[in-house]
């Protein structure tokens, strides 16, 4: 069943919860939804009564603009606000950067696990001008095409068959909140300052293969946090595996 909360702005944010237990929210990266964690949620659903949500711009969540962190950071404590007590958050690549922003920002929080935020990944690109051109793809009917640059801006290889694909047309729609995950990324510094007002357990955690820039944010999130672990998780890369990363968040949040 499909709940809903409303956020600072006025902002509807829709979520879907399962499970019985203390509450677990889970916290999506770029073109992803709250049916994106389908696979976890079986596998937690037993300990916590986990929320999926879909981020401002996706799924049944509307939008009001203009685009703004500190927006998503007030979805996420309305989400969180709707339970009872201090959460437990898992975030993933830009969701991992909300989760801490919305940390930082007082969130009621019991403990923290972030996988693979994607600090540290700008390079000596024209940060600004990548988010204005998939801005404007998004925004003038070209949504593939922005998808298409995102992904080939990540550093992974695009199919072209993938166009083909029955889920192609769901990430075309997620087009516009692209920019939005890249201005949380910002200029890709890990913002220590503020990581540091985070007084609740972090666990960072990062793939074993995955490029070097993952482990070394995951470590600089811990150090800058006042209770932070690292994890290297064998074998995986960005998009680790539900089997891989659950019996690590049951360990980690019992």
């Amino acid at each position: 069943m499909i709940r809903t909360v409303r956020s600072s702005d006025g902002t509807t944010i829709a979520y879907e919860q399962a499970g019985t237990g203390p509450v677990l929210i889970l916290v999506g990266g770029a073109l992803n939804n709250r049916h994106s964690t389908a696979s976890l949620v079986p596998l937690l659903e037993k300990s916590f009564t986990v929320l999926s949500y879909d981020r401002r711009g996706r799924g049944d969540s509307t939008d009001t603009p203009p685009y703004a962190v500190e927006r998503e950071v007030e979805d996420l404590h309305a989400v969180a606000a709707a339970t009872e007590g201090p959460v437990h958050v898992y975030g993933h690549s830009s969701g991992a950067i909300l989760s801490l922003e919305a940390a930082a920002a007082g969130l009621p929080l019991k403990k923290m696990a972030v996988y693979e935020p994607p600090y540290l990944t700008t390079g000596g690109e024209d940060w600004q001008d990548f988010v204005e051109k998939i801005a404007s793809l998004a925004g003038t009917g070209h949504g593939g095409s922005a998808v298409e640059e995102f992904i080939r801006h990540t550093g992974a290889d695009f199919d072209p068959a993938m166009m083909q694909s029955p889920w192609w047309p769901e990430l075309v729609s997620l087009a516009p909140t692209l920019p939005y995950d890249l201005i949380l990324t910002g200029d890709g510094g890990v913002p220590a300052d503020r990581l540091a007002d985070i007084a609740a357990p972090v666990l960072a955690l990062y793939g074993g293969a995955s490029a070097d820039w993952a482990a070394a944010s995951a470590i600089a999130v811990a150090s800058a946090v006042q209770h932070g672990l690292t994890n290297a998780i064998d074998g995986q890369d960005h998009a680790v595996a539900s089997a891989a990363i659950a019996p690590i968040l049951l360990e980690f949040f019992h």
